[in-house]
């Protein structure tokens, strides 16, 4: 775009503005850490206005990285179309080396994590949880920030160890807020958040929240109504999508196949229905 590429992820590209840097949620998906060569349509932009969403209602718990989402510099102009609802201009930090995950239900790596161990991430649970089920209290389980493949769950004294323990003692007390919020606000408009990432920054020695808000892509979301536990729930993710890779038996190594075009109209239509269901109004 004539602007220097600072990152490319799996599913963002990032381009230095100066002191700011411009975030472009594409409509790439990746799988089983790898990127697929089939976009899901208005993926990028649903991950960009739910953040922004979600930036906005819970900015009075922490403040976020985002100076704008439109009117971007005039040498941005000729890519005004491409960038449309899909970009955000945002303060530079220095990102914490932590994930922070927290869980207010069995599954994932956490539910094998407890079926192991009777923990996760070094917190005892109660003895005969099954799977998908609410745990008494919403948990901080911090993770390692992997550059390729899995990030790796880790226990609170890990984390501090790598952050100091103050400022773990403050990203866990702000994670289980804005967990606890974003789910009392969920819950009564039909989708259960089981699970969740943040990513935090620093700035002038101020924790700002960065990356992405409560997408599909950085949370589990199930629907409120189908709601049973002892299995795993169905989701507004791309689950439909890796279930569709097991069921080809893919090798989950590169290159990924192709996806069928009914994957990809079912993949679209769940991330616009969590859109729609937690903002009351559809992507336009």
């Amino acid at each position: 775009m004539g602007v220097p590429l600072y990152f490319r992820g799996k599913v963002r590209d990032l381009y230095e503005l100066g002191d700011c840097l411009l975030i472009v949620a594409t409509d790439r998906l990746s799988a089983f850490d790898v990127v697929l060569p089939t976009p899901i349509p208005d993926k990028g932009r649903v991950l960009t206005q739910l953040s922004l969403f979600w930036f906005e209602k819970l900015r009075d718990v922490v403040p976020n990285h985002v100076i704008r989402s439109t009117d971007f510099p005039p040498e941005l102009a000729s890519y005004r179309e491409e960038l449309a609802g899909r970009a955000m201009l945002c303060r530079r930090t220095q990102p914490v080396p932590i994930e922070c995950v927290v869980r207010g239900f069995l599954s994932g790596s956490g539910w094998r994590d407890y079926r192991a161990t009777g923990k996760v991430c070094g917190i005892q649970l109660p003895a005969g949880l099954r799977e998908s089920d609410r745990l008494p209290e919403p948990i901080f389980t911090p993770a390692t920030k992997a550059t390729t493949g899995h990030d790796e769950n880790i226990s609170f004294d890990q984390a501090a160890a790598r952050v100091g323990g103050p400022l773990a003692e403050q990203l866990r007390a702000i994670s289980l807020k804005l967990y606890r919020r974003a789910a009392a606000y969920a819950e009564p408009r039909g989708i259960i958040l089981a699970d969740t990432k943040f990513e935090f920054g620093l700035l002038d020695g101020e924790l700002v929240w960065i990356d992405e808000a409560l997408t599909p892509d950085s949370s589990r979301f199930w629907p409120a109504d189908g709601y049973q536990p002892g299995r795993a729930q169905p989701s507004f993710d791309k689950q439909y999508v890796r279930d569709y890779l097991e069921r080809i038996g893919w090798s989950k190594q590169p290159p990924a196949p192709e996806l069928p075009a009914e994957v990809v109209a079912a993949t679209r239509s769940r991330y616009r229905e969590a859109y729609r269901q937690l903002t009351g109004h559809e992507l336009t």
